[in-house]
């Protein structure tokens, strides 16, 4: 066997034990532990493979500066911080783990719509701050979810397994998603919208499920949300660059959303002139006690982490292997 192959971990991954478990009898592993492009710089120039997650971004700057890389995978759903179209200029295919945290943002995106819609996040916030009395009276009027419409904007696995969970509860789920196959709704038994203004009319509350692309960057705009009924809930685990944040912290402030849930925002961690951030932290906001942001974590479990990192790790290994790639993206 010739000299082993050389497998570079660009971020997030501090201890690459794992990793090296996986692919050790073909390559040495190295965690660069980046947090920011060029700290890659003289570690990734001579690479046969890079494991990329989400804390930096690959452009073509460095893109271009490999010399002989077989595979980039993306270890996490979203391949927007990688410049897909340089890697395929390059002839470095591009490869992601789409399925490692499904369950996870599904129950995540439930957790975050029923802490909003019944109340629980609103009310520990105004009684911590000792404000108002101890009474339901400060979260009416709740509604039964029962019957009630969820929205899900990209019906892929996540979006599929939030309409199966909202089901279960008695939801009438509607779906929005142009590149899904005419049935799709017989087949897991919800409606479909054949537009977004269809969708986002109906919405007592909605829920992300898309990539950050050209066509949905800034998609939920002021124009949408006041398309929504006045009262509903956004609910976002998919990608920040989807939603204007400022345009949430107006609804907020003037009613038309009752409430809205946060794991993504455009800039993570957020830019000091974030709108919706400053509101959520400003106790005379309204959104201080309406808004729940948390920081990119819908994805984690311990073993949807892991799951992550061995599926990963797997993607890397055919390609080395020379074994035909799963899940290109480009």
């Amino acid at each position: 066997m010739g000299a082993k192959q050389r497998v570079v971990i660009t971020d997030f991954v501090t201890d690459a034990r794992l990793e090296e478990e996986l692919l050790g009898d073909l390559a040495s592993v190295h965690a660069v532990q980046a947090t920011t492009e060029e700290q890659l710089r003289g570690h990734v120039e001579d690479a046969d493979a890079l494991l990329v997650y989400h804390y930096i971004a690959l452009t073509a700057a460095t893109i271009e500066r490999l010399q002989r890389c077989r595979v980039i995978v993306r270890c996490g759903v979203g391949y927007d911080n990688v410049d897909c179209a340089c890697a395929r200029r390059r002839g470095i295919p591009v490869c992601n783990v789409p399925d490692y945290g499904t369950e996870d943002v599904a129950d995540s995106t439930l957790g975050l719509m029923l802490a909003l819609t019944r109340g629980i996040g609103l009310l520990n916030s105004r009684l911590r701050d000792g404000l108002g009395p101890w009474s339901y009276t400060q979260a009416a009027p709740l509604l039964r979810l029962r019957e009630r419409v969820l929205g899900i904007v990209g019906l892929g696995r996540i979006g599929t397994a939030v309409a199966l969970r909202a089901r279960a509860l008695g939801m009438d789920v509607v779906f929005y998603d142009p590149y899904r196959p005419d049935g799709t709704e017989r087949a897991i038994g919800v409606r479909r919208a054949w537009s977004l203004q269809e969708l986002l009319g109906q919405s007592f509350v909605l829920s992300l499920h898309c990539p950050l692309t050209a066509q949905t960057a800034g998609m939920i705009d002021a124009e949408a949300l006041a398309r929504m009924p006045r009262g509903s809930y956004l609910v976002n685990t998919a990608r920040g660059g989807i939603v204007d944040t400022t345009a949430v912290a107006e609804a907020i402030a003037s009613g038309q959303l009752a409430g809205a849930g946060i794991d993504v925002l455009p800039v993570e961690p957020p830019a000091a002139d974030d709108r919706l951030v400053a509101a959520w932290r400003d106790p005379t906001h309204p959104a201080h006690h309406r808004v729940l942001i948390t920081p990119h974590v819908a994805f984690y479990s311990e073993q949807g982490l892991e799951d992550m990192r061995i599926k990963g790790a797997a993607g890397v290994r055919r390609a080395l292997l020379g074994e035909p790639l799963r899940n290109v993206v480009n």
